[in-house]
């Protein structure tokens, strides 16, 4: 064939390995995907036909074709169903439950669902393979519609980002005979979301310290993503990436970032001395506040005591020190080696600025303090300049990025 060149040329075209990809389409038992578009397939045939036809086909684009019943698509044997923007409501979704019993991950994301209505029940039954369901960009507030998923035994993984859910919780046998009444799935052994692995709750409204420490009681939650909640932002009063990490005692993935052993413990070491120093006279409220806080006190060996530093002799001292590693990263002053300082646990941020200041010269500038978590995508700014080091809850060998004010 020809094709004409910008310049009105006539440029030979040649087609190569045609016949290999004849030969290779031929073979349909070798086939794992295809597309059948605009082909007018009205029905798929025999079951059996379509299974000794194509044993080992996964995916199939039956765009613009006439297949006008969902039993038919059942039975071209569906394993995920994507409905994003079709408007669909969730009596629709019940009754896709029927036509394809074998489902293991559907989604409805950006549908303007705000409500979970199951038809014989008061949760949602069946879907005896769904593994992933995803109602992110959705308009769901409350999490009482949320439980109505939590008897879906197969369920691993739930996605919810971009709705507008303020709290969540995990209740009770109380409440689950408020919620559920006597169902019989509902006995006393019964674990709601027992196989719950993921839970994606990322840009919602959650605001409180309860919803956080209710996914404790998840079963098998180890995968969450909390950004974008009130909760979850320092800039908003939120907790900083270590405090979820400290008070989330199972979760190994936190927002998209695994949770390696050595973060684990520095993150729980470092919230148990922050809570400590600001709480220590108040165990009544450490307790309602810190669920955790005994056991991770008992888990370190950490002491009801706030670290000694100048007046205890030399032991006390360096206990009360803190090996600390300076960046400086200020653009109008060039590239510097990083330091790494011992400084007292009781040294505040304003103090710190500082002595960063005759550490790197820098003296005629106006200077920001972050911390660098691990983990975390961001670092975290330290703008309270009253707070020390142990008040904020920084570690031994935690890293300090100095920068200058823009």
């Amino acid at each position: 064939m020809y094709v004409l060149s910008a310049s009105n040329q006539r440029v030979s075209v040649e087609l190569l390995g045609k016949d290999k990809i004849q030969d290779k389409l031929s073979r349909f038992k070798e086939l794992n995907s295809a597309s059948i578009s605009y082909l007018g397939v009205s029905t798929p045939g025999e079951p059996a036909e379509i299974r000794a036809s194509v044993p080992n086909l996964r995916e199939l684009d039956l765009t613009g074709n006439l297949i006008s019943d969902w039993k038919d698509v059942g039975t071209i044997c569906i394993r995920v169903l994507v409905l994003n923007s079709t408007g669909i409501n969730w009596s629709q979704v019940e009754i896709l439950e029927h036509s394809l019993p074998v489902i293991e991950e559907l989604h409805l994301m950006g549908n303007k669902i705000s409500s979970i209505e199951p038809t014989s029940s008061s949760t949602v039954q069946g879907f005896a393979s769904l593994r992933l369901l995803n109602l992110e960009d959705n308009c769901l507030t409350e999490w009482n519609e949320i439980l109505k998923l939590s008897q879906l035994k197969s369920l691993e993984q739930l996605y919810l980002n971009k709705n507008k859910l303020n709290s969540i919780f995990y209740p009770d046998k109380n409440k689950i005979q408020e919620l559920f009444g006597n169902q019989e799935s509902c006995e006393e052994n019964y674990l709601l979301f027992q196989n719950l692995r993921c839970l994606l709750l990322g840009s919602n409204e959650i605001s409180d310290l309860a919803s956080i420490d209710s996914l404790n009681s998840f079963p098998k939650l180890i995968d969450i993503r909390l950004s974008d909640n009130p909760i979850a932002d320092p800039g908003r009063g939120g907790l900083p990436r270590f405090a979820l990490i400290a008070r989330l005692a199972k979760v190994e993935m936190l927002n998209g970032s695994e949770i390696s052993a050595r973060e684990r413990k520095e993150s729980e070491i470092r919230y148990v001395r922050l809570v400590m120093s600001k709480l220590l006279d108040n165990p009544e409220e450490i307790n309602r506040l810190h669920p955790r806080l005994v056991e991770l006190k008992n888990f370190y060996g950490i002491e009801d005591e706030r670290p000694s530093v100048g007046v205890a002799g030399p032991q006390k001292m360096a206990s009360g020190l803190l090996s600390i590693t300076l960046k400086c990263v200020a653009p109008s002053v060039g590239e510097k080696l990083p330091l790494t300082k011992k400084l007292p646990a009781t040294t505040t941020v304003g103090k710190l600025k500082a002595l960063c200041e005759n550490f790197f010269k820098l003296k005629s500038l106006k200077l920001k303090l972050f911390l660098q978590e691990e983990g975390s995508p961001l670092p975290m700014l330290l703008d309270d300049e009253m707070s020390s080091l142990m008040d904020i809850g920084i570690g031994n060998e935690s890293t300090i990025i100095v920068d200058e004010e823009s």
